[in-house]
C-alpha cells in the first residue's frame, strides 16, 4: 500500500475562491520515503499579507512559478493509486480536488487524516497539531508552514502511526466509504455513535465551547452524519469542519417540538453558522397603556423587554393593519392609537368622555383576547409514561414540556403552567403551532 502525503499552502481558507501557492507530495510506503515532489505555484491573485508573514511566500516568489494547471498532470499522476494523506486531510483534499477538476482531472482516492489517526493510535498526548506532535514525538520538522517541511514531517508522523497501529486503525478508516473520513479532525467519532435516532435538536461547538450551529432532526444521528457526507469546497463548509470540536443534543418527543426548540435555541445562542431563521424574531407588538388623561390606548410599537405586548408582529405594517381593523370595528380614535398626528379626535363616532372611550377600548381588547385562544397541544412523549405538551396562551406560544399525569395536570391552566418551560414567542413558530392545531384539533385541550 502506497501513500501520497500532501501539504499545500494557499491564499485562503476554502478552495472555491482561493488558490494554491505551494504544494509538496511525499510518496511513502508506510515506513520510508520513496519519492518527493515540491513546487511553488502562481495563484494569479495577490497573497494576503498575513499569509505572507505566516508562510514566508510572497508575491515575488510565485511570480515566475507555474500555474496549477501547468503541473496538474504531474500532480494527478503522483496521486493515482495512492492513499491521500494529510494533517487535517479534508482541507488539503478539497483544494487539490477542486483545482485538479478545474484542470480537467478527477481526483477520487481514499484518504487518511493524521490528526484523527494520531488521536486513535497515540492517545493522551498534549495536543495534536502538527507542531505539537513533532515536538512530543521528536520528529524533525524544518521549514514550518512551508509545504515541503510540513509534508516531510507528516510523512514521519505517518511512519510512527503505522508502526504503532496494533489495533488496525488505518485499515478501519480505509474500509469501504468510512464516514469517519469526512468528520472534522477534532471531533471524536464516539460523539456520533452515542447520538440517538429519535427526534430532537443537536448542537455543534467550537474549541471554546460556544455553539456554532444548531439544527433539528427527525433522526438526530442520521441528520448529524449528513453534515459530513461530502467535501464541499465553499467557505461555509470548510470553516464549519475546521471549527467543530464537540456535539451535544436534546431529545424531543415530536418533530414539531424539535422545530420549536431549534428556533428558541438559535435566538438564545445566535450560532454563527445559523442564518435561515434570523429574520423571524418579532420586532413589533400591540401594547396597551393608560395615558396622563386616563385614556386606555392601544398602539403598535417596537418590542420592549420591560413590557409584554398583547400580540406580536414581524413588521409594523402587519400591526397597523390589525389595529386599523379594531379602529373601524370598535370606533377607536386614530389619534389615540398613534395612527394619526391630527390634533382632533379621529373616531368615526366621537366619544363623549374618557369613560365612554375606555369602554370602546376595553371591548376591543376583549375581542382580541376572545379570539386569541389558550390551548394545550397534547401529543406522545419521549417514552410511554408521559405526554408532550405545547402551550399557547392568549394566541401566543407560551412554552412546552412533558406531563406524567395528563389528567391531573390539565385540570386548569394554573396547574399546567408548573410543567411548562417558557419559550420566547415568534410569528414563525407560532404559525407552525396554530397550523398543526388546525390540522389535528383532536390533540387540543382548550382553556376558557
Amino acid at each position: 500500500m502506497l501513500y501520497a502525503v500532501v501539504d499545500i499552502e494557499t491564499t485562503g481558507s476554502y478552495a472555491a475562491a482561493n488558490g494554491i501557492t505551494e504544494i509538496a507530495i511525499v510518496i511513502h510506503d508506510g515506513t520510508k520515503v520513496l519519492n518527493f515532489y515540491e513546487s511553488l505555484v502562481n495563484p494569479h491573485v495577490p497573497i494576503p499579507y498575513f499569509i505572507q508573514r505566516l508562510t514566508g511566500i510572497d508575491n515575488s516568489m510565485v511570480a515566475n512559478a507555474p500555474s496549477f494547471s501547468e503541473i496538474a498532470g504531474q500532480v494527478n499522476e503522483l496521486l493515482q493509486d495512492k492513499i491521500f494523506v494529510a494533517h487535517n486531510v479534508n482541507f488539503d483534499y478539497s483544494f487539490v480536488k477542486h483545482h485538479l477538476k478545474e484542470s480537467g482531472y478527477e481526483l477520487n482516492t481514499k484518504k487518511l487524516c493524521t490528526v484523527r489517526l494520531a488521536r486513535k493510535v497515540l492517545p493522551g498526548l498534549n495536543g495534536y497539531s502538527l507542531g505539537k506532535l513533532t515536538q512530543q514525538l521528536n520528529i524533525n520538522h524544518g521549514n514550518h508552514h512551508r509545504a515541503g517541511g510540513d509534508a516531510l514531517a507528516t510523512a514521519d508522523l505517518l511512519a510512527i502511526i503505522t508502526e504503532k497501529d496494533t489495533l488496525g486503525a488505518i485499515g478501519g478508516m480505509l474500509k469501504g466509504r468510512n464516514s469517519e473520513q469526512y468528520l472534522p479532525p477534532h471531533l471524536a467519532v464516539e460523539e456520533l455513535e452515542r447520538l440517538p435516532s429519535g427526534a430532537g435538536v443537536y448542537y455543534f461547538y467550537n474549541a471554546a465551547g460556544k455553539a456554532i450551529y444548531i439544527g433539528k432532526a427527525v433522526n438526530i444521528r442520521k441528520r448529524v452524519k449528513s453534515h459530513f457526507s461530502n467535501n464541499k469546497t465553499n467557505k461555509q463548509k470548510q470553516d464549519f469542519l475546521k471549527e467543530t470540536h464537540r456535539i451535544s443534543y436534546k431529545e424531543c418527543a415530536t418533530e414539531l417540538m424539535a422545530h420549536i426548540l431549534e428556533s428558541a435555541e438559535i435566538r438564545k445562542l445566535w450560532p454563527v453558522h445559523n442564518r435561515s431563521q434570523r429574520g423571524y424574531l418579532a420586532q413589533f407588538g400591540l401594547f396597551v397603556y393608560e395615558d396622563m388623561q386616563g385614556y386606555t390606548r392601544l398602539a403598535v410599537e417596537k418590542i420592549r423587554r420591560s413590557v409584554k405586548p398583547v400580540y406580536t408582529f414581524n413588521t409594523i405594517t402587519e400591526g397597523h393593519f390589525m389595529l386599523r381593523e379594531l379602529v373601524e370595528e370598535y370606533g377607536l380614535c386614530t389619534r389615540l392609537c398613534n395612527l394619526s398626528t391630527a390634533p382632533e379626535c379621529g373616531c368615526a363616532a366621537p366619544h363623549t368622555s374618557v369613560d365612554d372611550y375606555n369602554q370602546k377600548a376595553t371591548a376591543a381588547l376583549k375581542w382580541i383576547r376572545n379570539n386569541l385562544p389558550t390551548f394545550a397541544l397534547i401529543d406522545k412523549g419521549i417514552d410511554d409514561n408521559e405526554h408532550s405538551c405545547i402551550l399557547v396562551r392568549d394566541g401566543n406560544l407560551y412554552g412546552m414540556g412533558y406531563l406524567n399525569d395528563k389528567q391531573q395536570q390539565l385540570k386548569s391552566i394554573d396547574t399546567l403552567l408548573s410543567s411548562i418551560e417558557p419559550l420566547q414567542d415568534n410569528d414563525y413558530i407560532r404559525n407552525l403551532v396554530l397550523r398543526h392545531a388546525t390540522e389535528y384539533p383532536e390533540k387540543c385541550v382548550m382553556f376558557g
